[in-house]
């Protein structure tokens, strides 16, 4: 990162029992984007503020006990692979893989998030991730588009009627009206096998 400059801004903490000014010097960076700042605890001292542990975690202004601040953000020293496997606690993972490769994996898992469907987050819809897609539509045809049509049994029916309700509710796939243009459609399969359905 650049720095470009400083600039000295000043700073009030308020409180209902008095407030204090800081006089604080901040670099600027070149295409940087702050979030939020720490303030050390030797720069608090400089401006009488004695940060303690009594009953809870707070700062106080000069020696005035009951001028405090409570802090309410706590750092954790929790290891990186702990904090992560708590993270995805309701997930599995190979009991063959070693700690470095569950870290990664992971890491991963974090970074691809909205590709996954986690708790009530939708599925789909995805922005900037695209695959081409080849379907083989011309003479001679494939094996498994030779096969002529059947009735399906009525469980199987109601079970796929659930289904494709269901990824229609998660907005994964939507209807196309008879009179609608679109570029392509393409057709969800389901299979049942052994009482079990999939979506392929």
């Amino acid at each position: 990162m650049k720095s470009i400059g400083t600039i000295i801004k000043e700073m009030i903490i308020t409180h209902r029992k008095g407030n204090i000014r800081l006089n604080t010097e901040f670099v600027v960076l070149d295409d940087a984007h702050m979030q939020g700042f720490l303030l050390g605890t030797d720069y608090q001292k400089m401006y009488g503020i004695d940060i303690y542990n009594s009953i809870n975690r707070h700062t106080t202004i000069g020696t005035r006990r009951n001028r405090n601040f409570h802090l309410i953000y706590q750092i954790s020293s929790q290891d990186p692979l702990e904090e992560l496997l708590n993270e995805f606690r309701e997930g599995q993972l190979s009991t063959t893989l070693t700690s470095k490769q569950k870290l990664n994996l992971l890491k991963m898992l974090r970074k691809n998030r909205p590709a996954f469907a986690i708790g009530k987050e939708p599925l789909g819809k995805i922005r900037g991730h695209y695959i081409e897609l080849y379907l083989d539509v011309e003479r001679p045809y494939p094996p498994i588009l030779k096969r002529p049509p059947y009735l399906t049994s009525l469980e199987t029916r109601k079970e796929m009627e659930k289904h494709i309700n269901k990824i229609l509710d998660m907005d994964v796939i939507r209807k196309i009206g008879h009179n609608e243009i679109v570029e392509i459609t393409t057709p969800v399969l389901i299979t049942w096998h052994d009482a079990k359905s999939r979506l392929c």
